[in-house]
């Protein structure tokens, strides 16, 4: 077992509940070759630390930027929380030596680590949250997140990502919000592919692929963009 006390002391904080800790960066693969394991993967934790990323970050927004319109804060927003941002700083904290993987995950160090590592800061949003509570969650995105990536997200126009920008582009031309829909779901949970549609309302626009839902809308929304020649 890897030692998490030297994460603590490097992050500045102290959990209650050790185990939170661990589950954050336990991977599915981890246990399939540890069936015995006394913790399960980290998939819930993710799903609860994405939704107060989210929170914190359009709070964030709100409260520093009372001049900007909803349309660019959205685009931030959006920018902060995809998967490429949060792998880097995944990785800036020094998540990776931690995370507890299958052998076979700890060999790949290209796409699916990014993503690994990006669902990883989720998890451990998601735990932080349930241990620390609001306030101690908030000021560590704040500063290890927000204020280390905002300032280039906005200098070098990095939140135009093609998700983001068709659903301004619809929004502006169509007067509807996109939706995003798995068309296709195969392979084992550790080498996930994904289909999905970008629809406006009814209309299947196009399609996209990737090895992730995130990844996979990117690229829809990308050739929907094409398609509309916006």
């Amino acid at each position: 077992m890897k030692d998490f006390s030297k994460l603590e002391h490097s992050l500045g904080i102290s959990f209650n509940n050790k185990d939170l800790l661990i589950q954050a960066f336990c991977h599915r693969s981890y246990l399939n070759e540890n069936p015995n394991f006394y913790l399960t993967h980290n998939e819930r934790l993710e799903f609860l630390g994405d939704a107060v990323l989210e929170l914190i970050t359009t709070e964030y927004l709100f409260n520093n930027y009372p001049d900007k319109p909803e349309g660019e804060m959205t685009g931030w927003r959006a920018s902060l929380v995809n998967a490429n941002i949060l792998s880097e700083t995944s990785d800036r904290v020094g998540f990776n030596e931690f995370l507890l993987l299958s052998q076979g995950e700890e060999k790949e160090k290209g796409k699916a680590r990014k993503y690994i590592l990006s669902d990883t800061f989720e998890a451990f949003i998601g735990s932080l949250y349930l241990d620390q509570g609001y306030e101690v969650t908030k000021h560590f995105i704040i500063k290890n997140h927000i204020e280390k990536n905002l300032e280039e997200i906005v200098e070098k126009k990095l939140f135009k990502d093609p998700k983001s920008l068709f659903q301004e582009k619809t929004q502006e031309y169509v007067g509807v919000t996109p939706s995003y829909q798995v068309l296709e779901e195969v392979g084992p949970d550790h080498v996930k592919h994904f289909v999905v549609g970008v629809f406006i309302d009814k209309e299947m626009v196009a399609r996209g692929q990737g090895s992730s839902k995130h990844e996979a809308e990117l690229e829809a929304a990308d050739n929907a963009l094409k398609i509309k020649n916006w």
